[in-house]
């Protein structure tokens, strides 16, 4: 089998953060989401990859290389405009050739990994498999409606008024029929080629598509509170070690990570958190939840329930710092000139919170 992952589109939900980054390289506990996904089909035994990229080819393509860090081979798929999911399979039939494959968003996070769904697909004669999960609000999914044997009967993407509370997760698994799928249907009213009504098509011609209803947590990071919500659940998960320098004046949770060259000096870090390398932490508070990603300055402020990324600088803050995501390169300091006030350089969709 070969891998498929989509590392495209414009993250415009995760504004202001992927004006000048691929979302799919936003760190989740100190590790990219796309990272994730490719050691999950590593994992799977999979280490042929394609990766489908696009305005942010250059980025994703430094961050991942040819893939020699986890032992795959990686090849890029060029994707002219965001045209949907099928489009993304249609334009990778060159590297796909007749093999089956497993396709996965390269911005989901999800429990558990699919080691056993690649091996189910591989020795059946599904043409297709698709994973499903329960999720609260599916008008915002794309949403499977099933039989009362459990069959597909119908795919709507972002329905109005679903019919069923199962949400397409972002993973598939396709044999080479979906190619025929792919090129017998017709954009929607995005002006994009939905994979919903290309597996639809193989259902409504007689194909094999199988239904996987994952039952651990799943989140799509599209969105702060969804980058916030997997940071919490990874950061459960982990196994925690602490490689850096902690000094006796510190207090660190055992469910703490100090990565190497971090330095931890007169703090408190409490757990489930994680520092990266060559960050310095002094006279801090680092509260449950947290990531701190690699070479940022904290010292004298507390933050709690929040992702850092790299070479921010966030000294003197008087009020706890929680619920937030901070871009790269952000300093936040306690201005001692006169007179009083905020300073603020924000970037377009910033949000800030004053007391």
């Amino acid at each position: 089998m070969k891998g498929l992952v989509l590392s495209g589109g414009k993250g415009t939900r995760l504004y202001p953060l992927t004006y000048t980054r691929a979302k799919q390289l936003i760190p989740v506990a100190n590790k990219p989401v796309l990272f994730r996904v490719i050691e999950a089909i590593q994992e799977a035994g999979i280490t042929d990859i394609g990766i489908v990229v696009g305005d942010t080819a250059p980025e994703v393509m430094e961050a991942v290389g040819q893939g020699d860090q986890w032992g795959v081979s990686i090849t890029y798929i060029h994707q002219e405009a965001p045209l949907g999911l099928a489009h993304a399979v249609k334009i990778s039939r060159d590297f796909l050739g007749d093999e089956r494959f497993v396709m996965f968003l390269g911005d989901n996070v999800i429990q558990g990994g699919i080691k056993g769904l690649v091996e189910e697909f591989r020795q059946s004669d599904y043409n297709a498999q698709i994973v499903l999960t329960p999720v609260k609000e599916p008008q915002h999914y794309g949403v499977a409606e099933l039989d009362a044997k459990g069959n597909i009967v119908r795919l709507v993407e972002k329905p109005r008024e679903p019919r069923s509370n199962l949400a397409l997760v972002g993973i598939y698994m396709f044999d080479h029929h979906i190619f025929e799928a792919v090129d017998n249907i017709r954009p929607s009213w995005r002006g994009e080629l939905e994979i919903t009504d290309a597996i639809q098509w193989l259902v409504d011609h007689g194909y094999r598509v199988r239904p996987y209803i994952h039952r651990g947590w799943w989140i799509d990071t599209g969105k702060p509170i969804d980058m916030l919500e997997a940071n919490n659940r990874v950061l459960l998960e982990m196994s925690h070690q602490v490689n850096g320098y902690v000094d006796r004046d510190s207090k660190v949770d055992h469910n703490v990570t100090i990565e190497e060259g971090a330095e931890i000096i007169n703090s408190v870090i409490r757990g489930p958190s994680i520092i990266g390398r060559n960050t310095r932490v002094v006279n801090a508070y680092i509260g449950p939840f947290t990531s701190i990603y690699h070479d940022c300055l904290v010292e004298d402020c507390e933050i709690e329930h929040s992702i850092v990324l790299e070479h921010c600088v966030i000294v003197g803050i008087p009020y706890r710092i929680e619920d937030s995501l901070i871009g790269r390169h952000v300093e936040i300091r306690r201005s001692p000139y006169k007179p009083k006030a905020y300073k603020l350089t924000l970037g377009d969709y910033s949000k800030v919170g004053l007391l």
